[in-house]
This record gives structure tokens, C-alpha cells and sequence, in this order.
């Protein structure tokens, strides 16, 4: 398990961390959560996020429980090797939206020292794999699964239910549009 007590002794040497999930499991919040401490410890941050996420902010990453931090919204994740220059810690919400080349580049800011902090969801609304997550979980030192709460039956819920049709991948929305649900209750709903 991830404890944020060892990154003391990392200091200077870089790593990837990931923290995913479904839908309203705190994902964001935890990577705010871990980049204003960053701050609190003089640490450099820089926090980037896909250009097409504007569903609470242009500008900021926002969390569904409000909590914000200003970043850089890029079109794509060779943008983030370009503007990630002198910082200790890079953080990068939504992961799942940026194109296939974000394991590299998390990998090369990595390789030249920077702690980088992704979040995103790791499964789309049919339950399969999203994006660069299931890559970036293959090449990360720290992972941690956040979890919801089924709305169903109040377990733990890990996938995000599209409860509009529209069969398109990738559909910004929020609780209009999705709902956490656990393993049985959304084998369930998609019967």
C-alpha cells in the first residue's frame, strides 16, 4: 500500500504514482489532496489536465466535492514535456482522456527526477480498460484503487454505469449521465 511516509526517502528521485477508480471515488480529490502537500513541502508542482475536460472548470481540476488547484489544460501529453521543465512533482488529472504516448511521457518526466501523481479512470462505462491507464499501471511504483459506494446497494462500487444512452467512448458527464455500481448491480443493469 501506497503511504505517503515514504516519499521522504525518494526525494529527487522520480517515480509514478497512479490513483484510479470509478467514477466519484475521490480520485481527484486524493490527487489534490497529494499535490497541496507537495506545496506545503516547497516542493515545485505543476498540474495538467486534457484540454476537452471542462465540465467544472476551463482552468482548474475541480473534485465533485469542490476542492480545486489551479492546472494547465493540454491538448495532448507531449504538451505536458514541454511545459513540465524545472518542477519536483507534475500531476495530471483525467489521464484517461490523453492519448497513448502519457506512459511515456510519465515515464521519461520520471527518469529526470519529477514524482508524478496521474488520476483517471481505470475502466470506461463497459467495464473494459480505459485509455493509457491499464500502461500506466504497468509501469507505476505506487497504485491506489479508490472506490465508491454503489448507489444500488450501498457496496463498494467500482464501475461508472452510463445511465443515458449514447454509445460513444468518451462522454463528459456527471451524475446526470453516470452512477457508481458494484460488480452485482451492474451485471445487473447491463443484462
Amino acid at each position: 500500500m501506497f503511504l505517503e511516509k515514504d516519499i521522504d526517502n525518494t526525494r529527487g528521485r522520480g517515480f509514478i504514482e497512479v490513483i484510479c477508480g470509478s467514477m466519484f471515488s475521490g480520485k481527484t480529490e486524493e490527487l489534490i489532496r497529494r499535490l497541496k502537500r507537495a506545496k506545503i513541502a516547497r516542493q515545485r508542482v505543476e498540474i495538467f489536465k486534457p484540454a476537452i475536460d471542462i465540465r467544472y472548470d476551463e482552468e482548474k481540476v475541480v473534485s465533485h466535492d469542490a476542492n480545486e488547484i489551479i492546472s494547465t489544460p493540454v491538448p495532448a501529453s507531449s504538451n505536458i514535456m514541454l511545459m513540465a521543465s524545472d518542477v519536483d512533482v507534475v500531476g495530471i488529472d483525467e489521464a484517461q482522456f490523453f492519448d497513448m504516448g502519457l506512459p511515456e511521457v510519465c515515464s521519461q518526466l520520471a527518469n529526470q527526477g519529477i514524482r508524478v501523481i496521474v488520476a483517471g479512470l481505470d475502466m470506461d462505462f463497459k467495464g473494459k480498460p480505459f485509455g493509457p491507464i491499464p500502461h500506466l499501471l504497468a509501469v507505476a511504483e505506487y497504485i491506489t484503487k479508490v472506490h465508491a459506494i454503489c448507489v444500488k446497494c450501498g457496496n463498494l462500487a467500482h464501475f461508472s454505469h452510463r445511465t443515458v444512452v449514447n454509445e460513444k467512448l468518451v462522454m463528459l458527464g456527471e451524475k446526470e449521465s453516470y452512477e457508481p455500481l458494484c460488480r452485482h448491480c451492474y451485471g445487473k443493469e447491463n443484462k
